[in-house]
C-alpha cells in the first residue's frame, strides 16, 4: 500500500487516518506579498504540537504549504534555468512532482507526463529541479531514505483556452499520467511518483517534514520574490504513525484535520458511480480521470480526490463541500426551507462523508473552511483591519495586536465561511448557503419526483402470519428460547436494544462447538484515539435514520429526475411495505425478486454455486432496468435451504460495486434470519438498503397470541411491529454513535466491522476489504452449519422434530449448550 508496511498481523494499512493542525492566512483583497509566506510559516511552526514525529526527532509525519503561484519567482527561475519566457499569468501551469530517484524510472515517468501533455494539446515548457536542502533542514534518516526527486513541471496553455478550461486540461494531464504510473508494477519506485499539484493558480510544497523544516528544505519559500495572496499550512499527525512523503498535506484543494469514519462505503459508492457519470465539460476525457478515488491514499487524500472531481466538473467548491459534509438538516426545525430542500435533494445524489472534520479548502480565487455536523474539530479565525484573515486549529498561532482585530469568531458545527478574493470580502455562512440553495427549485423537484414508501399501494393480503409452519421455520433459522426471552421480547417491551451485564464469556463463533450465524463472526469497530463517539441519546438531534434508495443518476448534473428516488423513513420494513415494493409499478420503477435458497438435495456443496447464481441474477436485473432487487429466503422449507442473508447481501453488493452498477439499483432483504440489532447493522453495513425481518415479526405475533405480552400495550400485531422498529432504531443509533457516525445513509455500506474467524475465500467473495486477521472457517463450514440448522426445523424422515425451540445456552449455561468461561 504505497509506502506503508505490508498488511501483517494486527496491522492493516487500510486503517491509516490523519489527525492534524490546519491553518491559513490570506490577504482578502488578493494583494500578493512575501509577508504571507512568513506569517504562514509562523502559523505552521506554532502548530508543531499538532503534528507528530517518529523515534527520530528530525523526521516528521508530514508538513507543507499551499500558496498561489508565485509568478515573479517562477518567471525569473524559468528564464534563468530553462531559458523560457513564461506566458502571462493564467496561461501557464506549474506543478511540483515527486519522481523516482532511479534515473531510468524517472525518465519513464517524465515521458508519461509529456505524452499526456501532448494528448491534451498543451505545450511543455520544461522541467526545473526544485531547490531543496536536506542538510540545512536537518532531515532525519527515514525521511532522507524515502525522499523522492522533486521537480517542477511547466506547461503553457493552448491558444484561445480560458483559465478554467486550462485548469481542467491540467487536471486531465495529472490524472492520466500519474494514476497509471502509481499502479505500474514494472516500476520498482512507483510509490515515489506523486503529483503534489498541477495548476495555473496554486502550488504545493510539502513532504515528510516537521513543521520547522518546511522553509529550510524548500529554497523557493525563503526567496524574497516568492509572493502570494494566500497560504494554507498543515501539520500532520498520522494516527498509525507511518508517514510518507505524498500523504503530507495540504492536498490539491484542501487540508483536513479529522477522520472519515465512513470511508470504505464512500469509496465503494464513488467507484460505482463511475459507471453512470457523464461530463459535458470533459466529454470523452472523463474516463482518463478514473479512478476518482486514487488507490493508496489516506482518508484525507480520498476526500480531496472527490471534492476536486466535483469542483472540476462545474460545481462550486462550497456547493461540493455542502454535498459531502452536510449540516444536520433532518431534525433542524429552524433551518430555512430552501436550505433543507438543498440538502434533501443532494442526499439523493451522495451520502455524507461522516466523521470529525475541520476542512480548509481553496482553488486560488477563494479560500474557506467548514466543520463537520458535530463540530468535533476546532477552527477559529480573525479578520484584521489591514484586510488579513487568519484561520487555524487554535488561537495564538500568529500574534495579532488586539487593536488591529476587526472581527474574530469560531466555526460552528456544520457551518462554513468563505473569503472571496474577487469580491474582496468574507461571505458568512447564511449568505453563502442561501445563494447556493436558491439557485434551483430543489423543493419543487423533490415534491414532483420523489416516491414515498408510505404512499405505495399494497395489493392483496400482505400480513403474512403462518402459525402452522412457524415453529419449523424458527428452528431452521436458528431461533432459540433465549432469542425470545433475552432479545425479542425485551426489545419491544423496553423499546431499545437489550443490555446484559458481566460481559460475554461464551466462545467466539470460530471456536464454538455450536452452529453459529454468520453475523456472529463480525465485531463492531468503535471510535478511538482522536475520534470521539457520539452520544446517541443526548445528541440524537444530529442523527438521521431516513434514506433515499433506488437508482442514482449522473453525479455531475443537476436535474429534477435526480430526486426520482424512493424515500424510506426506516430501514426495517413491514410485510405490507415489502409487498408494495414487490408489486411496484410506479413511474418506471420495477422490482426483481431473487430467491436466496438452494435445493436441500445439493447438500453443503450447494452454497457457493447459489451465491454465484444470486450475483449473476442481480447483475442481470440491473442490466434489464429493474430499480429494486428483493433478496428473499421466504421460499425456504422442507426442500430448500436458505443462504445466510448476510452472505447473499454482501456478495451482491460487492459484485455490483466491482462492476460499477451498485448505484443503479436498491437492495431490499426479506429474511427470516435477522432479528437482533447487530444483525441489522451487519446487513446495512454490507450494502442492504432496507430489511424485512418477517420471521422476527411472526415470532412476536405468536407471543401476543400466547398471552406472554401485555395485551394493553400490544393490542394488535401493528403495535408489535412499531415497538420493534423503535427498538431497532435506538439500537442502530447507539452503534452508529459508537463509531462517530451520525446517519444511516453514511453507515450504509461502510463496513465498520472486523471479521474474527473467516477465511479469505469468504471475505473476497462477500465482504471485500474487511479485516480478518486470523483467517478461520470457509464456505464448507458455513454451508455445513446452514444445513444442520435447517435440519432442526425439517429433520429427515427417520428423525423426530423438537416440539419446542432449542436452547443452545448462549446466555445462560446449559449442559449440552455453548461453553462458558464462568
Amino acid at each position: 500500500q504505497y509506502g506503508l508496511p505490508e498488511k501483517h498481523g494486527l496491522y492493516d494499512p487500510s486503517n491509516e487516518k490523519d489527525a492534524c493542525g490546519v491553518g491559513f492566512v490570506a490577504q482578502i483583497k488578493g494583494v500578493a506579498s512575501n509577508q504571507i509566506v512568513k506569517d504562514a510559516n509562523r502559523i505552521l511552526c506554532n502548530m508543531d504540537h499538532r503534528g507528530a514525529r517518529g523515534s527520530e526527532t528530525n523526521t516528521g509525519d508530514g508538513a507543507g504549504m499551499l500558496t498561489a503561484l508565485p509568478d515573479k519567482l517562477l518567471r525569473r527561475a524559468a528564464k534563468a534555468e530553462l531559458g523560457v519566457e513564461l506566458p502571462e499569468p493564467g496561461k501557464y501551469g506549474v506543478g511540483n512532482i515527486f519522481l523516482p530517484t532511479d534515473e531510468a524510472e524517472r525518465a519513464y515517468c517524465k515521458a508519461a507526463f509529456v505524452k499526456a501533455i501532448e494528448a491534451q494539446g498543451q505545450r511543455l515548457l520544461g522541467w526545473r529541479v526544485v531547490p531543496t536542502d536536506p542538510d540545512g533542514a536537518n532531515l532525519g534518516p527515514t525521511a532522507r531514505e524515502s525522499m523522492p526527486q522533486i521537480e517542477q513541471l511547466f506547461i503553457a496553455a493552448a491558444e484561445g483556452l480560458d483559465q478554467d478550461a486550462f485548469e481542467r486540461q491540467l487536471y486531465v494531464i495529472r490524472k492520466s499520467a500519474a494514476s497509471p504510473l502509481r499502479v505500474d508494477e514494472s516500476l520498482e519506485q512507483r510509490t515515489m511518483l506523486y503529483a503534489c499539484s498541477l495548476s495555473s493558480r496554486t502550488i504545493i510544497y510539502k513532504g515528510m517534514l516537521a513543521c520547522e523544516q518546511v522553509l529550510p528544505f524548500y529554497g523557493d519559500l525563503t526567496d524574497p520574490d516568492f509572493e502570494t495572496h494566500l497560504a494554507m499550512v498543515h501539520s500532520r499527525f498520522a494516527t498509525n504513525t507511518f508517514p510518507t512523503w505524498e500523504r503530507a498535506q495540504p492536498l490539491r484543494c484542501l487540508s483536513h484535520n479529522g477522520e472519515i469514519n465512513t470511508l470504505r462505503g464512500n469509496k465503494n459508492a464513488m467507484h460505482s458511480r463511475q459507471g453512470v457519470v457523464e461530463s459535458e465539460l470533459f466529454g470523452d476525457d472523463l474516463r482518463k480521470l478514473f479512478p476518482v478515488a486514487e488507490r493508496g491514499l489516506s482518508d484525507s487524500g480520498t476526500l480531496d480526490n472527490v471534492l476536486e472531481f466535483l469542483y472540476m466538473n462545474g460545481r462550486s467548491m462550497p456547493e461540493a463541500a455542502m454535498m459531502m459534509i452536510p449540516e444536520a438538516w433532518q431534525k433542524h426545525e429552524h433551518m430555512p426551507q430552501s436550505k433543507r430542500d438543498f440538502y434533501e435533494y443532494h442526499s439523493c445524489l451522495m451520502e455524507p462523508w461522516d466523521g470529525p472534520a475541520s476542512i480548509a479548502f481553496t482553488d486560488g480565487t477563494m479560500i474557506g473552511a467548514v466543520l463537520d455536523r458535530n463540530g468535533l474539530r476546532p477552527s477559529r479565525y480573525y479578520l484584521t483591519h489591514d484586510d488579513r484573515v487568519i484561520m487555524a486549529s487554535e488561537v495564538g498561532v500568529l500574534p495579532v495586536p488586539p487593536e488591529t482585530v476587526k472581527h474574530k469568531g469560531r466555526l460552528q458545527p456544520g457551518r462554513m465561511f468563505l473569503i472571496d478574493f474577487e469580491q474582496g470580502r468574507m461571505i458568512p455562512d447564511d449568505e453563502l448557503k442561501s445563494d447556493v440553495a436558491t439557485r434551483r427549485p430543489y423543493g419543487e423537484w423533490i415534491a414532483e419526483q420523489r416516491l414515498k414508501l408510505t404512499k405505495l399501494p399494497v395489493h392483496g393480503d400482505a400480513h403474512g402470519f403462518e402459525p402452522d409452519t412457524l415453529l419449523a421455520r424458527m428452528q431452521s433459522f436458528g431461533f432459540t428460547t433465549e432469542t425470545m426471552q433475552f432479545m425479542l421480547r425485551p426489545m419491544i417491551e423496553q423499546k431499545r436494544d437489550p443490555v446484559g451485564s458481566m460481559g460475554n464469556d461464551s466462545a467466539l463463533a470460530v471456536l464454538s462447538d455450536q452452529p453459529r450465524l454468520a453475523y456472529d463472526y463480525f465485531k463492531q469497530l468503535f471510535a478511538q484515539v482522536t475520534n470521539p463517539p457520539i452520544d446517541s441519546i443526548r445528541e440524537e438531534v444530529i442523527m438521521g435514520m431516513e434514506c433515499y434508495i433506488g437508482p442514482e443518476r449522473n453525479l455531475l448534473t443537476t436535474t429534477p429526475e435526480h430526486a426520482h428516488r424512493l424515500r424510506v423513513p426506516h430501514p426495517i420494513l413491514t410485510n405490507e411495505e415489502v409487498r408494495a415494493l414487490k408489486t411496484i409499478d410506479e413511474r418506471g420503477w420495477r422490482s426483481k425478486l431473487i430467491d436466496i435458497t438452494w435445493p436441500r438435495a445439493d447438500g453443503p456443496d450447494g452454497l457457493e454455486p447459489t451465491l454465484q447464481r444470486i450475483r449473476e441474477e442481480a447483475e442481470q436485473a440491473v442490466d434489464e432496468g429493474y430499480s429494486l432487487i428483493l433478496l428473499t429466503d421466504r421460499p425456504s422449507g422442507p426442500d430448500r435451504i436458505p443462504v445466510s442473508a448476510l452472505l447473499a447481501t454482501g456478495a451482491v453488493h460487492h459484485h455490483l460495486v466491482a462492476s460499477e452498477k451498485r448505484t443503479r439499483v436498491g437492495i431490499v432483504v426479506a429474511t427470516g434470519e435477522a432479528r437482533e440489532v447487530h444483525h441489522h447493522c451487519c446487513l446495512v453495513g454490507y450494502g442492504a438498503d432496507a430489511i424485512n425481518p418477517y420471521l422476527a415479526f411472526e415470532s412476536l405475533w405468536q407471543e401476543r397470541r400466547l398471552g406472554t405480552l401485555d395485551a394493553e400495550r400490544f393490542p394488535d400485531d401493528d403495535s408489535i411491529v412499531e415497538g420493534y422498529r423503535k427498538a431497532v432504531a435506538k439500537g442502530m443509533f447507539k452503534v452508529f454513535g459508537k463509531m462517530g457516525i451520525s446517519t444511516l445513509q453514511s453507515y450504509k455500506g461502510a463496513q465498520i466491522f472486523e471479521a474474527v474467524g473467516l477465511n479469505s475465500s469468504v471475505i473476497d467473495l462477500c465482504f471485500v476489504g474487511t479485516a480478518s486477521r486470523i483467517q478461520g472457517v470457509g464456505f464448507n463450514v458455513i454451508a455445513q452449519e446452514l444445513v444442520e440448522r435447517h435440519a432442526l426445523g425439517y429433520p429427515s424422515v427417520d428423525e423426530p422434530r423438537l416440539p419446542i425451540l432449542p436452547n443452545d445456552g448462549q446466555f445462560h449455561w446449559r449442559a449440552n449448550g455453548e461453553r462458558h468461561m464462568w
